[in-house]
């Protein structure tokens, strides 16, 4: 990978790039809490309050009345027996993992994981077998050859972030043993899927009895940092367990603030996920009658692979052509050569989905 170009974000859809004002269809800031006014009041306040850093370990003389303000809020929102605020969201899947060592004998992963659990995977000290991605009937024939005596933990995205797919969770449940465990990296689903934001296990109708999600602040809420959300044991575990939690510096205090003004608008805003959705609805439905083969998942992303540089190409200028940033990619795990990531968000307009329809139809179709 090499190292992008810098932007900046110029309000809540647009980013400068090379002196020019683009529409934004990159990142995955779903709503842009990032800029909005009640999030950037609230850090403000926070850095008043308390300045920016504890410049300890929670577990020494840097815990906070504010960090247990924000694990409840979280808790509350996710409807989880307990949440655990960690520095970040890539780190929640390690520490869980750190925490849960030695408690499983196999680790099924998804082959299309998120880096974050194939690096966890290694930490629970236990066999690692992979299956087809969002396929039960693979993690169910995996699951077999382990023996009837296995302790398995199943790593697995929520919403998988290349293409807007969901694990389908219930049918891994159904495929497992009953002692098997799910450990969900959530970022993306967390405040996106399902009727209230809970994210991809209230997409999938799931409980939490036999499921730990993990996620994200900096996506969906438009802030920073992570947690675990799970029993409550997990979390003294963790507490216990896990030397990157024991050892961290939490979350500077002016972003806690942040997050939880971000979940409390969240707590009351069917209305935005609403437009996200319908958002998305809307450019899929375009494209689609237009013949592109566009998949119906739930995630508010449309993804191409071009066929050539060629066609990468074309995109592009017709895209810059239209003032809208190219969302090109390469990241761990997806295609070698790149790939067009279009994320939708609630703040886009009809006129700013129609600029993207025509540029992509114009080089496509």
């Amino acid at each position: 990978m090499t190292e992008p170009e810098p932007l900046q974000q110029v309000d809540r859809v647009r980013v400068m790039h090379r002196g020019r004002r683009l529409l934004y269809f990159s990142g995955c800031d779903y709503f842009r809490m990032a800029s909005h006014p009640r999030v950037l009041k609230a850090f403000r306040r926070g850095a008043r309050e308390f300045g920016l850093n504890v410049a300890a370990s929670r577990m020494t003389t840097g815990n906070h009345a504010v960090y247990a303000r924000l694990e409840k809020a979280l808790a509350r929102f996710f409807g989880a027996p307990s949440a655990l605020l960690v520095p970040t969201g890539y780190v929640s899947n390690l520490i869980a993992a750190q925490a849960l060592a030695g408690t499983c004998s196999h680790v099924l992963l998804d082959d299309g994981a998120h880096p974050s659990l194939q690096d966890a995977a290694v930490l629970l000290k236990a066999r690692v077998i992979r299956f087809r991605s969002r396929d039960p009937k693979s993690l169910a024939q995996t699951a077999r050859r382990c023996g009837a005596d296995a302790e398995i933990l199943v790593l697995t995205d929520g919403m998988f972030a290349r293409d807007g797919s969901v694990a389908p969770l219930a049918e891994y449940l159904e495929g497992l043993p009953k002692r098997a465990r799910i450990l969900v990296d959530d970022a993306h689903g967390a405040g996106v899927l399902g009727r209230t934001g809970k994210g991809a296990l209230e997409q999938e109708g799931v409980t939490r009895e036999r499921v730990i999600q993990t996620i994200t602040l900096s996506k969906a809420f438009g802030v920073y940092g992570g947690a675990i959300l799970g029993p409550k044991a997990l979390r003294q575990r963790v507490i216990r367990d896990s030397r990157q939690f024991v050892g961290s510096t939490p979350l500077p205090l002016p972003l806690a603030c942040a997050a939880l003004a971000s979940i409390g608008l969240h707590a009351s805003g069917n209305q935005m996920r609403k437009r996200l959705h319908a958002n998305a609805r809307y450019l899929k439905e375009i494209l689609r009658s237009a013949g592109l083969d566009i998949p119906d998942f739930p995630g508010p992303i449309v993804f191409f692979v071009p066929t050539g540089a060629a066609q990468s190409r074309r995109l592009r200028s017709a895209l810059l052509a239209a003032g809208i940033f190219p969302p090109f990619l390469r990241y761990p795990g997806g295609p070698g050569q790149g790939y067009f990531r279009f994320v939708i968000s609630s703040e886009h307009t009809r006129e700013h989905l129609n600029a993207a329809i025509s540029a992509i139809l114009f080089t496509l179709r």
